[in-house]
């Protein structure tokens, strides 16, 4: 057992310069894997700043008409929540697809989406790894890659982020409010997450002693024609193999707008932005939506043990697509 020291934080200013004065210093969450890590053996902060307690557990509507989810909000409570399930279903559809819900009960938006990759490789400390021990190598490389990424991928790294929460928030363009030091930064949800390049160590652009405090939505009037899917190997309690979240605006048999993100294929929820654009303007039929999909997955690089992931992205987009723009489209 490695010895460390706890404190529950009293408010956020206090928690932030307690974590910024300590680089071993780390938030506990609701939702994170810390605790999970710290057994393991791959994270060993000597200090723990519980944050769970700070009054941050609200959902409000803002002004414009968009909502505010503090970073404490249970994951059972956001997915029941009314407005959310009436203005942005994909987001309440996701939260349900994920974990347990015991663990629902417990997870927090915050800690939700700093929860770290479940690669096996990562979780083993005997194997090598750079998310771990960097420039240590990458065992997933020459391992079973059946759960690995196929999009945005390097050599240093072909894991997979776990959040469906995520997931759904980047498809909604949603925006994480950021407190450190000396104030607040926001940052878009699309951008929280970042690919591992030749830093897989770094899961996010969030520096140490940065505290998630909520996440807005916008005022997305198209987001309740919205849904979340995902293809795991069992029914619950599993991570996604693909997951897709996507909201859809057709009018006249022709997309007026499109909001489409991936789950389960890179280091980060992919945000589907050439499928976007690619659907924009044209007709609303499953032809396009292929095209869209295809369009998507071009540069993607598949893995020895994955290379099923493209077949599945392809169908699990067209066909939450053509759910929302309706069963019938040509």
């Amino acid at each position: 057992m490695i010895p460390f020291d706890y404190r529950r934080a009293d408010d956020v200013d206090s928690a932030v310069a307690t974590v910024t004065g300590n680089p071993r210093a780390a938030f506990l969450g609701g939702g994170t894997n810390l605790v999970d890590h710290m057994k393991l053996g791959i994270a060993e902060p000597e200090l723990l700043v519980d944050v769970t307690g700070l009054p941050l557990d609200r959902v409000e509507e803002l002004p414009d008409g968009g909502l505010r989810i503090g970073t404490n909000v249970r994951n059972s409570d956001l997915a029941a929540h009314p407005l959310v399930r009436e203005r942005y279903p994909v987001l309440a559809q996701a939260v349900l697809a994920g974990a347990s819900g015991q663990l629902r009960n417990l997870a927090t938006t915050g800690g939700n989406l700093l929860q770290r990759t479940r690669c096996v490789y990562f979780q083993d400390v005997t194997t090598p790894c750079n998310k771990r021990t960097p420039g240590e190598g990458c065992a997933a490389l020459h391992g079973y890659t059946r759960y690995h990424a196929v999009l945005g991928a390097s050599p240093h790294c072909v894991a997979v982020h776990p959040s469906d929460l995520a997931v759904a928030l980047t498809a909604l363009d949603a925006v994480v409010r950021v407190r450190r030091a000396d104030g607040e930064r926001t940052v878009r949800a699309s951008a929280l997450h970042r690919l591992p390049g030749a830093h897989a160590e770094r899961d996010t652009v969030l520096e140490h002693g940065e505290l998630i405090t909520a996440v807005d939505l916008p005022p997305l009037r198209f987001a309740a024609n919205s849904r979340y899917r995902k293809a795991r190997d069992r029914a619950s309690y599993a991570f996604a193999l693909v997951s897709v979240a996507a909201a859809l605006d057709v009018a006249d048999g022709r997309v007026r707008d499109v909001r489409l993100a991936l789950g389960g294929v890179a280091h980060k929820p992919w945000h589907a932005t050439l499928a976007e654009h690619a659907m924009r303007g044209g007709p609303a039929t499953v032809d396009a939506f292929q095209a869209a999909a295809d369009a998507e997955l071009a540069e993607a690089e598949p893995l020895p043990d994955n290379g099923f992931k493209l077949k599945l992205a392809r169908n699990m987009i067209v066909s939450a697509l053509r759910g929302l723009a309706g069963e019938d489209a040509p």
